[in-house]
């Protein structure tokens, strides 16, 4: 794996490039062969003294990518890590399972990884089991109006069509209290 580690408001020492290369690099005995892939991880410092500690893996069947913020860097980074390890053993649990199904094994992942005992189990599929179903119109509007209508809502995203385009719209809250817009092409 090739790493490319980044620092805003610090400065990115070899201790703490070794300490994330170390930890990452423990993530690679998941797979039947260690991916070719590049390790973008991003450190932050905030004014309060915050660390943030941002990880993304693009590998070919997924992209891998986590969040932490403590007030350690060296905690953000123990907890980056093990958020990547729960990711990879809920995907390589559906994964398998979808091959199971089909009648071929996946080549993608190791299969007797040893489990740590205080980790929690992965569910099968229950957690991506579709328990509700909406229909609805869209409703030709601006993203202006649709901000409106999830907010009195009370949503963090709302469908609309563009008056403008025509095409389908979503606007949503993101973590930092703005707003986003996704434009279907």
């Amino acid at each position: 794996m090739n790493y490319n580690i980044r620092g805003e408001n610090i400065e990115v020492t070899p201790a703490i490039r070794e300490y994330v290369e170390k930890k990452i690099s423990k993530l690679a005995r998941y797979f039947t062969e260690t991916p070719n892939a590049s390790v973008n991880v991003n450190l932050k410092v905030y004014n309060d003294k915050k660390a943030k500690v941002e990880v993304t893996i693009p590998i070919p069947q997924l992209v891998l990518r986590a969040e932490e913020t403590h007030n350690d860097m060296y905690a953000a980074i123990d907890l980056i890590t093990d958020k990547l390890e729960r990711q990879i053993r809920k995907y390589k649990t559906k994964v398998n399972r979808k091959a199971r199904e089909k009648g071929r094994i996946s080549e993608l992942f190791v299969n007797n990884v040893p489990e740590h005992p205080e980790d929690p189990v992965v569910e099968e599929e229950t957690d991506l089991e579709v328990v509700r179903q909406k229909s609805f119109d869209l409703k030709p509007m601006d993203s202006e109006e649709a901000i409106l209508q999830m907010n009195m809502l009370g949503h963090n995203f709302y469908v609309y069509t563009n008056a403008e385009t025509n095409r389908t719209n979503v606007v949503y809250k993101r973590k930092d209290g703005r707003y986003g817009l996704i434009e279907t092409q």
